[in-house]
């Protein structure tokens, strides 16, 4: 297809906040009231202004500001954390390419992200060795084709919403000439981050495709779902994408279950179904947002109580080396 609309939205990426010292003053906070910064990481602070503008201000305890803010404690690194805690490197067939589970793999298609969270599993992940060159592509298109086991293949990264749209309907159309495969997974946070990203180009690229799609989104918090958010979500619904959602279960940020039951209810106002709650992937750094399997599966016990079951998560852990996502509890 052709593509024509302006892309703003990117213009959204190159205004976000990458100062620390910026967001806290944009939000009202003195330094000494939030968590010390770690004096060197090598994943800095992203996060768009829309994004920053759903903070509560005056509030060090934001949960959305929560998942953001660069954090000392990300220094301090606990013996069962790892670089790669999901084993993606291992997974790898092709640069980019990665195949844990039957039927489907999984594409790198970019290292860039809208926003930058902090217990991000792939914040270590060597994506200059997995950038998707045309040589890199080829590669993973080869492997493919000549895999006819599989059926769905899963735009992941990093963000593939990040790419352009003219680049995203090109790669889908290549892969639309892969006979045997028949869905299309796109894994992203942009609807939920920038939701200007779903544009009229995206929807149509959507809307046209031979595949069957689902667009699985992330989303932990309820704050998350603006109106605008909505409206985004509601539209990939009438582009005939299956819109689901997957969070992380994180400590001071969701692990409650009236939140996580307000954010079932806004998803589905939206069109969207919860899909996963993920016990946290234990990569370096990230112990402070580790919730106990125990107060994990209690919380869905109360969901379970309280919404009928379109409406609760599945509370999986990744395990590497596992032929699926496994239930925890």
């Amino acid at each position: 297809m052709e593509v024509k609309s302006h892309e703003n939205w990117q213009d959204e990426i190159r205004t976000a906040f990458r100062d620390p010292l910026e967001l806290a003053h944009h939000l009202g906070l003195p330094l000494d009231q939030l968590p010390p910064l770690p004096k060197n990481s090598d994943f800095p602070l992203l996060v768009p202004r829309g994004f920053a503008d759903r903070m509560t201000k005056g509030d060090p305890c934001d949960p959305l500001l929560l998942q953001v803010w660069p954090h000392a404690a990300e220094s301090n690194l606990e013996p069962f954390e790892l670089a790669d805690p999901v084993g993606d490197l291992k997974a790898s067939l092709v640069p980019g390419l990665l195949q844990k589970y039957a039927q489907r793999a999984l594409l790198v298609t970019s290292g860039a992200c809208a926003v930058h969270c902090r217990y991000c599993f792939r914040q270590h992940f060597p994506y200059h060795d997995a950038s998707p060159s045309q040589i890199h592509w080829q590669a993973q298109l080869d492997h493919l084709r000549q895999d006819l086991s599989l059926r769905e293949v899963v735009l992941s990264g990093g963000d593939p919403l990040s790419l352009p749209d003219s680049v995203l309907a090109s790669r889908i159309q290549e892969l639309e000439g892969i006979a045997q495969l028949s869905t299309l997974r796109i894994h992203t946070r942009l609807p939920v981050v920038i939701p200007s990203r779903v544009t009229s180009d995206l929807r149509q690229i959507l809307s046209e495709s031979r595949f069957r799609i689902a667009v699985v989104i992330h989303a932990n918090h309820p704050s998350e779902i603006t109106p605008s958010v909505a409206d985004a979500l509601t539209k990939l619904h009438h582009a005939s994408a299956t819109v689901l959602n997957q969070s992380v279960l994180l400590a001071g940020v969701n692990d409650d279950a009236d939140v996580l039951e307000q954010l079932s209810q806004a998803l589905w106002q939206a069109g969207a179904l919860p899909y996963y709650l993920h016990a946290l992937d234990r990569v370096r750094g990230s112990a402070r947002f580790a919730v106990p399997d125990q107060e994990a599966i209690r919380l869905v016990e109360i969901l379970r109580s309280r919404l009928p079951g379109y409406l609760v998560p599945r509370l999986v852990r990744e395990i590497e080396g596992a032929r699926s996502k496994m239930p925890v509890g």
